[in-house]
């Protein structure tokens, strides 16, 4: 059954690399709410975007799982209500929802990974350690599968998703 993949944790964890890991071995369709946002603040800078960049990443998730397609959303996801957009999205277009939070226990390795990545979107900057650790962020209890990224690779991770999606 197609399924929407919504992906939660703090920045630095490893969502974007084993959401791209995922979506290359599953062939499944990737979408990234950070490079929404940054178009969306190219065409507003210094506005306030809201959940915009959520908003227009479970419509098209939703697109494409009505094509019978399963979607990865990558995302902080921070909030129970910004969660129920995607598993609404699923709802909606009577798909299978799985959300899966990537944490990572090592905080040492946590900060080198937030004080050592390169930005990979135009015109998007990075939060720093200091702003990461001050985000208002909620742990998933509701999550399908939670992942510490201290103990895998990206490649481990992808491989426990994939498991737990086939069972």
């Amino acid at each position: 059954m197609h399924t929407l993949i919504s992906f939660a944790g703090l920045p630095g964890v490893g969502k974007t690399t084993i959401a791209r890991q995922l979506a290359r071995r599953q062939n499944i369709p990737y979408l990234r709410v950070d490079e929404i946002e940054g178009v969306l603040m190219a065409d507003a800078p210094g506005q306030d975007i809201g959940p915009q960049g959520y908003q227009i990443a479970a419509a098209l998730a939703a697109s494409n799982l009505t094509l019978g397609l399963s979607a990865i959303v990558d995302c902080v996801n921070p909030w129970q209500l910004t969660r129920d957009i995607f598993t609404e999205a699923a709802r909606t277009a009577g798909s299978a929802f799985f959300g899966v939070e990537l944490y990572c226990s090592d905080e040492a390795e946590h900060r080198r990974r937030v004080e050592t990545r390169q930005a990979d979107i135009p015109g998007k900057s990075l939060p720093d350690w200091q702003k990461v650790m001050a985000r208002d962020y909620h742990p998933w209890a509701g999550a399908d599968l939670r992942i510490d990224t201290a103990t895998c690779t990206a490649e481990q991770a992808a491989d426990e998703i994939i498991r737990a999606l086939s069972l």
